[in-house]
């Protein structure tokens, strides 16, 4: 059974191995072993700590294969992106330029530098190994993320983002960078992309154009690439958009990915999130009456904060009509994962608000 928890320091060789293989490059995973293992050590300080508003907290989680101990996944949120430097994104205007003389009236779209995402929090970091290919395991460790924040509001701000992967080819170039990062930056966009640190570098503001950048004038290739997420990134848009993301008006200054946004009181993680008590299905008996549930039930989140360890999994659960007790049939491999007895509560989120169908992939946010 795969379980989504925070990261251990006692994770780090298996942590570093993931960021050094994964492609496109995590930022929020830097190579170097001592940042990494300093990142880890934030994140620890950040789950034990009490916090009452979003600051420079970090939560890095791991996906944990039960049976092996291996660890096959990663994710994170940053409490409050930018905390430190302002988080940089290009916003999408529409610029009217017009004459009454000339009976001229053009609405043309422009890129302007921003950070007005500055503050907000983001989920980021998303990796999942490829062996894993599929919807189940990447729906656990992107939306595990939500679960964890539908439990601690405290830690998060009412409005929560996304980038996402823009468009590269199967060299790593990207067609918006060509266009106009390297002009003023002179150098490649992987070298660009693991100094930037998760676009929040003053360098950004310093070298990045401070006007306009009208995207008519933009070469084809660079217009076609405005806020698509690369096709590795495809399940990663679906599973956002399941979870109540939406586009937005920005795109990422460097590859022009995409944006999402969303109200976390509107996402399914917290507008579908309820408590229910656990029921052993360890018996014969236990285990026939879970299988007639689980004819008539559905996929759903399931999390636990026992003693302040967040765990998270997904489960087969009965539907229940309001008004009746919610149980959460749970065998003994689910309870072991979530580290929870029978009769204890757990908070569950339906996986899916609608059937949908989505596409083999397994990169993700853009970090």
């Amino acid at each position: 059974m795969l379980f989504v928890r925070p990261a251990r320091l006692a994770d780090l060789d298996a942590i570093a191995q993931m960021a050094r293989t994964a492609q496109p490059v995590l930022h929020s995973l830097p190579h170097d072993r001592a940042a990494l293992e300093a990142r880890i050590a934030l994140s620890e300080d950040s789950f034990r700590a009490e916090v009452d508003f979003p600051g420079e907290e970090f939560y890095l989680f791991v996906l944990e294969d039960a049976a092996t101990g291996r660890l096959v996944g990663t994710s994170s949120i940053v409490a409050a992106a930018g905390y430190a430097e302002p988080f940089y994104a290009f916003r999408n205007d529409a610029l009217i330029h017009a004459s009454r003389e000339l009976h001229v009236n053009r609405k043309i779209h422009a890129l302007t530098m921003s950070h007005e995402l500055t503050g907000k929090s983001r989920l980021a970091g998303f990796y999942i190994e490829p062996s894993l290919r599929g919807d189940a395991a990447a729906h656990l460790m992107s939306r595990a993320r939500m679960m964890y924040v539908a439990m601690n509001r405290r830690r998060f701000t009412p409005e929560v983002f996304s980038l996402l992967l823009g468009v590269t080819d199967d060299a790593g170039v990207s067609p918006f960078w060509e266009a106009v990062g390297r002009k003023f930056f002179g150098r490649d966009f992987k070298d660009i992309e693991m100094a930037s640190g998760g676009r929040s570098r003053t360098f950004i503001a310093e070298v990045m154009p401070a006007y306009p950048l009208y995207v008519p004038l933009l070469p084809e290739p660079a217009q076609r690439v405005l806020g698509e997420p690369d096709p590795s990134a495809l399940l990663a848009y679906e599973i956002h958009l399941e979870e109540g993301f939406e586009p937005d008006r920005y795109v990422d200054i460097f590859d022009a990915g995409p944006v999402l946004t969303a109200q976390v009181d509107r996402t399914a993680s917290v507008a579908g999130n309820e408590t229910r008590t656990v029921r052993e299905t360890a018996s014969a008996a236990g285990a026939a009456g879970a299988a007639r549930a689980n004819a008539q039930g559905a996929a759903y989140l399931v999390a636990s904060q026992r003693a302040g360890e967040f765990r998270c999994v997904l489960a087969t659960l009965p539907q229940h009509e309001q008004g009746e007790s919610a149980v959460a049939p749970l065998d003994a491999a689910a309870r072991a994962a979530l580290g929870v007895q029978d009769g204890e509560p757990v908070r569950c989120a339906p996986l899916y608000r609608a059937t949908a169908q989505t596409e083999d992939a397994y990169m993700g946010d853009a970090q």
